[in-house]
């Protein structure tokens, strides 16, 4: 009787456990066939870039990945200093208000950034490319909001 009880736990076991496995790998899939393609995607493999327009956008993205890593160690950093700054307070102080600041300046400064890079990508495509790009800003814009 103790084996026949045995078997049944182990069945009611296994087929959690592939229950769990096949319900992660169908959301998994529906996520990935749900979103839309990433705007790197969309520029490397949809707007026919010519060799030097490839060069050139890989030298672009080189020097914005240099100085994204920089400003968002500087997100983190005002990040942590908001938090000490409310952990340390008892209310709406001068130090949390300069934390806030603080931490409006770095996300200011990365989106500038960010659309600076936007800005220098389009540069180098032609106009025909540049509308499938910027269509493609434009609804990565709007996703974001949704």
């Amino acid at each position: 009787m103790r084996a026949h009880w045995r078997s049944i736990v182990l069945t009611a076991i296994l087929a959690a456990v592939v229950s769990s496995g096949a319900t992660w790998a169908t959301a998994a899939w529906m996520m990935r066939e749900r979103q839309a393609p990433s705007l790197h995607s969309i520029v490397h493999e949809e707007l026919d870039l010519s060799p030097e327009q490839d060069r050139r956008l890989d030298a672009i993205e080189a020097r914005f990945a240099e100085r994204r890593t920089a400003l968002e160690t500087e997100v983190e950093a005002a990040h942590r200093e908001l938090a000490a700054a409310i952990a340390a307070s008892d209310g709406n102080t001068a130090e949390v208000q300069a934390a806030v600041d603080h931490f409006h300046a770095a996300m200011g400064d990365l989106q500038k950034e960010t659309i600076t890079h936007v800005y220098d990508m389009r540069s180098v495509m032609t106009p025909a490319q540049a509308e499938v790009f910027d269509d493609a800003v434009v609804d990565a814009l709007r996703r974001e909001t949704d």
